[in-house]
C-alpha cells in the first residue's frame, strides 16, 4: 500500500533465478531486508518498466537498460507441446553457441568428420598396424560409417552406392564432403554450410570408445568366471 502510494511498483513471489536476472539487468544488488538497503544497492540501469498482458497472463518488462548483463527470451506458440519443442531447440542452439565460444573450432557436418576419420583409420589399419592390433582400428572405422549411412537412409538415398562414392571422395583427399540430409546425396560441406563444434565431436567419440571398451571388459570378466558345480 505504502509503495503504491509513492508510485513504486513492487513485484512479489518471484523465482530466485528471475530475481538474479533483474538484478543483473538493472545493476542492482540483492539485499535480504529493506532495513539493510543502501543507496548504492539500488539498480538505476532500467530505462523503461511496463506491464503487458500476453494471452491470459501479465508480464513485467524491464527494457532500455544501460549495459544489461542478463536478458529473457520470450517464446510464443499455439500450444504447450509446440512451445516445449521450440524451447528444446533454442536450448540446443544456445549450447552450440556456448561450445563454439569456449572452444572456437568447427568440423564439417553431414557425417563428413566421421567419414574422414573412418577412411583414415581403415587406411592406417591396412598399412601401419601389424597383426591382430589392426582389428580395433578397422572396427572403429566401420562403426563411424553408421552416421553418414543413417543420414543417407533418412534422406531416402541409396546407402550402399552413396557411401561408396563418399568413401572414394575422402580417399582422394576431399575430406569436407558429407551427406545432404534432405536428398541423401554427397555434397561439399564448405558450400552446403553445415558445421559442428569440435568439442561435441571429441566428447561423442571419446564416450563411444570408452563405452565399447567397458562392454568388452565386462564380456571378458563374464567369460573368465568358472561355473560352480
Amino acid at each position: 500500500y505504502y509503495l503504491v502510494k509513492e508510485n513504486i511498483t513492487a513485484l512479489r513471489r518471484m523465482r530466485k533465478t528471475d530475481n538474479n536476472r533483474i538484478a543483473r539487468a538493472t545493476g542492482a544488488k540483492i539485499v535480504t531486508s529493506v532495513d539493510e538497503l543502501k543507496e548504492q544497492d539500488v539498480g538505476t540501469g532500467c530505462g523503461l518498466f511496463s506491464v503487458e498482458k500476453i494471452g491470459d497472463e501479465y508480464f513485467s518488462f524491464l527494457t532500455e537498460c544501460k549495459d544489461p548483463k542478463a536478458c529473457t527470451i520470450l517464446l510464443r506458440g499455439p500450444g504447450k507441446d509446440t512451445l516445449n519443442e521450440i524451447d528444446r531447440n533454442l536450448q540446443d542452439a544456445m549450447c552450440v553457441a556456448r561450445n563454439v565460444l569456449f572452444n572456437p573450432y568447427l568440423c564439417p557436418g553431414g557425417g563428413a568428420t566421421e567419414m574422414a576419420l573412418s577412411v583414415q583409420l581403415a587406411q592406417r589399419a591396412k598399412s601401419d598396424i601389424p597383426g591382430v592390433e589392426q582389428w580395433p582400428y578397422a572396427g572403429v572405422a566401420e562403426a563411424l560409417e553408421v552416421i553418414p549411412r543413417t543420414l543417407i537412409q533418412n534422406g531416402g538415398g541409396n546407402a550402399m552406392r552413396t557411401l561408396t562414392d563418399l568413401r572414394a571422395k575422402h580417399a582422394s583427399g576431399l575430406t569436407t564432403w558429407g551427406v545432404d540430409g534432405e536428398k541423401g546425396v554427397p555434397v561439399d560441406m564448405n558450400d552446403y554450410g553445415v558445421w559442428e563444434p569440435l568439442a561435441v565431436k571429441l566428447q561423442t567419440i571419446k564416450t563411444a570408445i570408452d563405452s565399447a571398451s567397458l562392454l568388452l571388459r565386462v564380456d571378458d570378466i563374464v567369460s573368465g568366471t568358472s561355473k560352480k558345480q
